[in-house]
């Protein structure tokens, strides 16, 4: 891919920003929208199917190219290729406004089905309705954030109804059964522990057998948790789903 030379304006179009800001100064490279994600999965490999043009800007709307100075001086590498891969992977995909709505509106609905999934109406045991979930959003005024992960904003939210009281809502726990024998459990007891939020019952005979309530996105972690210290001899069983 031709290179550019430094000092140059270059102008490009329907373009997609990578940004990072590196020893005090901004650096920028465009990008074809949709393949940076792609890259970044490993789905795409090819940086030539990546990249509009192999250059480091400063500023990529106004065609204005960053100096080589500046960055080889702040990445300590004067390979243009490797800097330009170092922003592809760490830098800040910029999105403009519609973009970003887009992704919001998406995050949003994705939120309101987690807290369908994880909670239940205390009064009659019953899960929401995504829509009813994404109603008390819009009463309550909830920001969705494009920095935090749905699940991390479906607990917030989550405890947010509970304090407001706009929405009842429970949390959803998995009753579990774990079994395994005795010396293994004395031995792996606290990690175990570690995974659940509470024990019901603990019988410690020649098996070691507890009864606890899991937020079922632990149930795989502590069924190979088992397995793996168990060799095999250990067992994990669902006793079924009860709110709290």
């Amino acid at each position: 891919m031709q290179r550019q030379q430094p000092g140059t304006h270059i102008k490009l179009t329907n373009v997609s920003i990578v940004r990072i800001k590196k020893g005090g100064k901004r650096f920028e490279i465009a990008c074809y929208k949709n393949k940076v994600n792609e890259f970044r999965s490993g789905v795409e490999k090819d940086l030539s199917e990546v990249l509009q043009i192999e250059q480091i800007f400063t500023n990529v709307p106004k065609g204005q190219v960053a100096k080589k100075d500046d960055w080889v001086k702040a990445f300590k590498n004067e390979d243009m290729g490797a800097v330009i891969e170092e922003i592809l992977r760490k830098g800040e995909l910029q999105v403009n406004n519609l973009e970003r709505g887009a992704q919001l509106a998406s995050l949003s609905r994705e939120i309101a089905t987690l807290v369908t999934e994880m909670t239940v109406d205390p009064t009659t045991g019953r899960k929401h309705t995504v829509g009813l979930v994404e109603k008390a959003m819009a009463e309550m005024g909830y920001s969705v954030r494009g920095d935090k992960t749905a699940k991390a904003q479906a607990l917030d939210l989550i405890r947010q109804l509970g304090a407001d009281s706009i929405l009842p809502v429970q949390r959803v726990r998995m009753r579990v059964r774990i079994t395994m024998p005795a010396k293994d459990g004395k031995r792996v007891k606290e990690k175990v522990v570690a995974l659940v939020d509470e024990v019901e019952e603990e019988d410690l005979g020649a098996e070691w057998e507890i009864i606890v309530r899991v937020d079922p996105g632990a149930f795989r972690a502590i069924n190979e948790l088992v397995a793996e210290e168990s060799k095999g001899k250990g067992r994990v069983e669902s006793m079924g789903s009860v709110s709290t």
